[in-house]
Formats: structure tokens, sequence, C-alpha cells
């Protein structure tokens, strides 16, 4: 069953109570627009908790630029303002919420989506389908969320997302100028996936700054084959920039500017494109959104609040969790302060920064390009993995700066409870051991008391399929899967946060105790697999010189950017398999049919050969009998890693050590009893035929 909800002026009448809004009591989130409710999943029953409902319209708010709790926004006093001096933006929403809201758990889960995307079903429930759209009972996948009651709510919050596939978006306000646009160089690294002679200069269906007119004509276009080759200028006469806008363009919408080169861009190659744009985005507003809105459903009691029993709040707690892009962007948000609202009061409760590795973003300055990342290949000097790095407060011996992730909450009381975790690609590909040492990575650094850090060992930036497929890499990717384990420290983190009971232990490599090391094989002791090649070369963030106007005003003027020095990354220590250790490893990873690696190669056809294939790492099975270990490898050396047949011997053994594994860490609380089944089937299931090799059981 499907409801319309609508907005007539500046009253608001929402069907779930036909209460007139009068005046909002959180002035940060104007009104809500509720444009559509109806049944989630077919009306599917989620054990006590019953049915969902799926929320869909919009989020407006104004925002006082004065407040000290607004302040870390970049040009927010340059941007529009309405009567009041507010500075007014406006973003969709997505909720699933239970239909009888008594039934409801009381916490929010917040998902920061990614360039638009909705994650947490396929995360957490391992949902399938339209991901941005979701409806089915497919969507809800195992119901995992949904048994245990909590209240999705999603926010566009990254203005450069182009319209299109129910894709979350923000309308950020736009910097005008008196007279003239405000207009300031940008550098886009474009590397294409295949070899074409058209490309969109942002990628996963983003849009750029408008080039001015002095822009397009002295725009700039260089190409190399690896970051630390020569940049080769293309003349300017053999090269196109065409910018269309879109049909849905509105104010603060990016046009959609596409590259076109005749002679054929290399796929894996870098063009760098520097040009002149106008008219910058406040993109820092993206931090208010998710502020105002949780503050909003935690704390609004008036009708402008569409979540309300007997008119009181019903969502008490609220944790966030973001992927990869979205960790970063929940990294950002705590060490700009954004956990406080308007009000003084804390926001989020819970938060689980995902695969973010060391990790911030580009998502506060000037000309801000959020889906902009770093990795080894390409994409390295923007400004997202940059101190500070870790959640204590440090000194950074590099720019002699002082500050940590949480400096600013922990002086506000608003320090909400945090999980990071991260798969080991974030150690080759994202500075992840960065999050847990000093700066040079000479010492282990002293994570807070509200803080836990999962490294997930032998597994990549999310699992890859199964059986797993090479793509652009020179090994098949990693199935290792770490969501279980998710699913288990969602619960710990509420259960900490609404009853105090404390979560398990933080499970990462150290310094101290050998597991945390150097990145060449000699210090891994990373074993001679024949026709395996080891990685020359990982990811390490450097200290840029981004110009004399980064620091105080977010502005870049160096393009590219100076490097004046290197911070230093570490690595797990592997043990005589190659798999990490010192980690939180997923079952099948602990009981091995293979070497899972934080690290993949680029393929000769991807270009840029023996790069790192950037968050993915590699499946190297093991020989399932001894005669395979000792013959299949010639004429290229024996595997020094034992057989299945020498390990296990049978299935059935191997299945015993899994269960055992997983009851292991069921016991200490990593694992929900419900996955161990799972768990063991699936393994089963995928090893059954490889053990029927093995003629005589041990």
């Amino acid at each position: 069953m499907t409801y319309k909800r609508f907005s007539v002026g500046l009253i608001t009448f929402f069907l779930f109570s036909y209460v007139e809004q009068l005046a909002p009591v959180l002035a940060e989130v104007v009104r809500f627009e509720i444009e559509q409710v109806d049944t989630f999943a077919e009306g599917k029953q989620f054990g006590e908790v019953g049915s969902y409902e799926r929320i869909t319209g919009e989020v407006y708010y104004a925002i006082d630029p004065a407040l000290s709790q607004n302040l870390a926004i970049r040009d927010l006093e340059f941007a529009p303002r309405n009567q009041a001096g507010k500075v007014e933006f406006q973003a969709d929403l997505f909720v699933l919420v239970p239909k009888d809201r008594a039934k409801a758990n009381g916490a929010i889960l917040h998902d920061v989506n990614n360039r638009g995307n909705q994650l947490v079903l396929g995360f957490f429930n391992d949902g399938a389908g339209n991901r941005n759209n979701p409806r089915t009972e497919k969507a809800a996948g195992n119901g995992f969320l949904m048994r245990h009651g909590f209240t999705i709510v999603g926010n566009g919050w990254d203005a450069e997302v182009l319209p299109g596939n129910n894709r979350l978006r923000l309308q950020a306000p736009v910097v005008r100028g008196n007279e003239n646009p405000i207009v300031g160089k940008i550098r886009c690294e474009i590397v294409p996936t295949k070899n074409t002679k058209r490309i969109d200069v942002n990628w996963s269906n983003h849009g750029s700054y408008r080039p001015t007119p002095r822009g397009t004509k002295q725009a700039t276009l260089t190409v190399r084959e690896r970051s630390n080759y020569e940049r080769q200028t293309i003349p300017r006469d053999q090269w196109t920039l065409i910018v269309t806008d879109e049909k849905e363009k509105s104010a603060g919408q990016l046009p959609r500017v596409e590259l076109e080169y005749s002679a054929g861009l290399k796929k894996g190659w870098i063009y760098e494109l520097i040009y002149e744009a106008q008219d910058p985005l406040v993109h820092g507003v993206c931090f208010a959104t998710v502020r105002d809105l949780v503050s909003a459903l935690k704390y609004g009691e008036g009708a402008e609040n569409p979540f309300l029993i007997d008119g009181k709040p019903f969502l008490n707690r609220a944790h966030s969790f973001g992927v990869s892009q979205t960790g970063r962007f929940l990294r950002e948000y705590l060490y700009s302060g954004f956990n406080e609202d308007e009000q003084g009061r804390k926001v989020l409760d819970g938060v689980i920064p995902h695969v973010s590795g060391g990790g911030m973003g580009s998502f506060n300055h000037r000309f801000a390009q959020p889906t902009r990342h770093v990795a080894q290949h390409d994409h390295h000097e923007y400004p997202a993995d940059r101190f500070p790095f870790s959640y204590e407060v440090q000194t950074d011996p590099l720019s002699k700066q002082r500050a940590g992730i949480l400096q600013q909450a922990i002086k506000t009381s608003t320090a909400p409870k945090v999980f990071h975790t991260q798969s080991e690609a974030e150690y080759w590909t994202r500075s992840g051991s960065l999050v847990h040492t000093d700066p040079l990575g000479k010492v282990d650094s002293k994570v807070p008391e509200n803080v836990r850090i999962y490294a997930f060992g032998g597994t990549q930036h999310g699992p890859s399929g199964f059986p797993p497929t090479k793509g652009d890499g020179k090994y098949p990717a990693n199935p290792g899967n770490y969501k279980p384990l998710l699913r288990a420290l969602l619960l710990a983190l509420d259960q900490w946060v609404s009853n105090d009971v404390q979560p398990p232990d933080s499970v990462y490599p150290k310094i101290a105790d050998g597991t945390l090391v150097d990145w060449r094989q000699q210090a891994t002791k990373f074993p001679k697999i024949p026709n395996v090649e080891y990685p020359p070369v990982i990811q390490q963030p450097s200290y840029f010189d981004y110009g004399p106007k980064w620091l105080s005003h977010g502005i870049i003027e160096n393009h590219p950017p100076t490097v004046l020095a290197d911070y230093r990354v570490l690595v797990p220590r592997c043990d005589a398999d190659g798999n990490a250790v010192g980690c939180l490893s997923p079952p099948e990873v602990a009981i091995p049919v293979a070497t899972h690696t934080g690290w993949n190669l680029r393929s000769e056809e991807a270009g840029a050969e023996n790069e790192l294939l950037s968050l993915r790492g590699a499946y190297l099975p093991f020989a399932t009998t001894t005669g395979e270990r000792f013959q299949l490898n010639e004429p290229n050396g024996t595997d020094p890693r034992r057989s299945l047949e020498e390990r296990y011997g049978s299935l059935d053994v191997y299945l015993t050590q899994l269960r055992s594994k997983c009851e292991e860490l069921h016991r200490n609380r990593y694992l929900l009893e419900e996955d161990i089944d799972q768990i063991v089937d699936l393994q089963k299931s995928r090893m059954k035929n490889v053990f029927e090799k093995i003629k005589m059981p041990r």
C-alpha cells in the first residue's frame, strides 16, 4: 500500500498524525516533506518486530552561520541567506521504520550513502536487488536489521551526485560573487577503465564544476602511465571539454563535464585535467545534513518530527555506518566537531567508519570534490589521507600540527563510541596502519577508551563473489567475508551505548608484538609462492603543500601540490601460509584453504602492470593433494604451503575445525550464533568437490 504526503508552503501536513506544523522546535531542520510511504518487503513479518514501512521525501535545513557549531564550514559566510539570516539547503530522505513504532528498538542506524548509493542492507542483511530503491523481500535479505528493530535513516549529503537511479542527493548552497562569479582552479584525475575517446571528467555519476570561458580556453591536460612518471602535455587543440546540464538542473546542481580526445584515452593511464572553474559549492554543509537530521529525530518533539509516539521521540540513540568514502566522511565529521548540534547536544552515540583506513576526504573546502579518494596508482595527491590519522591527539612531526580525530568532540563532551573496522586491503591502499600508530610508524598509538579497532585479516575492501575472478588483477580477487563479524559488532556497539556493556576487545596488529611490520616481503615473511609476484609498491601518504590558503581558508592553489615529506605505513605480518596475523580474521581465513591477501597487482591488460589494484586482495588456493603441491608448479618450484590433504585430510576434518573457530568467535562475541551454520554450510558447498580429489581420508 502506498500513501502520498505533501507539503504546502510553510505548513506541512503529515498523515502520521494530521497535525499542522506551526513552528519547528529545531530551527536547523525547517521541515520534512514526506512524499511517499509504502510497505516494505511485501509486508513481510520480521520476527516480533513485525512489518516495516518505507518512507521517502525531502529534508529542508536552515543554519546560522554565526554559531560556533557552524564555523568549521568553509565559505559558509559567503552563502546566500534568507530573511532570518540563515543559510538554506535541502537533501533527499530515506527511512525504513517498523510499522508499529512501539516495536522499534529505539536505535537509528544512519546509512551514510556512498556516492548516493545506500549500503546498510547489503552489508548487514546480505540484501540484493536495487540498493537505492529497496522494496522487496530480496532487498531485505536475511532481515537482520529488521528483526532487531533498527530504524534505518539515510539522507543526501553529496552535492556532486547527478540525478538518476534513486541516488540520494544534496542541493548545497553556491558561493556567488557580488558582480562576478567566484573562480578558482581545480584538478581532475581521469583513469579510464577501458580504451575510449570520450569520458566523464568526474567518475561514478558525479558532476564537475563549470569551467569558465577562460578556463575552457586555458585548460591543460597531461598523461602518464604511473603516478611517479613525468607528466606529458597533450596539446590543447587535440581535445575538447563538453559541458552538459542535466534535465533536473537546479541551484547547486553541477553539470556533467566530459573529455573528448580523438587519439584515444588508454585504459589504466592517468590523465590530469586542470582548469579554472566557477561557482563553488558550500559543500561543508554535508556534515550539517547528518548532524541536524539525526538531532531532529532524536530530540524534536513538534509536528515537524514525524517519528513520535504520544508526542515524544521514540528514537533515543543513533549510530552511523559509513563505508570507504563515507567512513572517511564520518572521521572528518567527528574531526570537524559536527557531533555537537546547535544546542550543544551529542548527535551520534555510536559510529562505525568502515574500510576508511586512515583517511578523511575532499568534503569541506572550496571546490571540494567528495568523490575523489587516494590510492597507490592514482588520485594520490588529493587531500584525503592527511593528518590527523589517529583518534588520539598526536603531534605531526612533518607539519608540526597537533590534533586527533576526536579532539573537538572530547572538548564538547560529544564524543561517540567508535568501532573502527577495516580490511587488510586498507593497510596497503588506505594508510590503515596510521589509525593506530604515530605518523612515522615508529610506535603504537594509545587508542582512546571510547574507541575499538577491528582489523579483518585476509580480506579486501569488499568481499568478492565466489568463485572469484581476476578482473583487472593478476590473481583472483579475495572472497574473505567480514560481514558476519560486522553484524555481531553492530549489536555489541548498541549494547555498549544503551546498557554500558563493554564490547569485545580490539583486535589489530601492533608494532610492540611484532605483528605490524614494514611492508616489504623480507619483513612480512610472505612465502615465495610459485607464479606469484609480491607487490613492489604500497600507498604511502605524503605531506603536501597545497598553497598558503589551504589551512587558513580551505583553498587549494597548488595544482598539483608539492610533496614536502612522506608518512610511513606498515602492514600485518604473515604466517607461513601468507595469511595475516594479529587480526580478527573471518573463520574461512583463520581455517584456511588458500592464502587471502590484502593486495593484488594490476595485470598487463589493465595498464600500469604491477601497480596495486586499488582496494583488491587476492585468493591463492592451496594445492589439494601432496602430489599436486610438488608437481603442478614445476618447473617453477615447490609450493611451500601445505596442501589440503596434509593439513586436513578430509572435508569432515576441515568443517569440524571451521565450526570450532566459529564457536570460539561466538564465545568472544565477534560472531552471532545464527551465522555459524551459514558459514559452515557455505564453505561445505564451496569445498566439497575440491576435497573429493583426496582419495584416502587421514
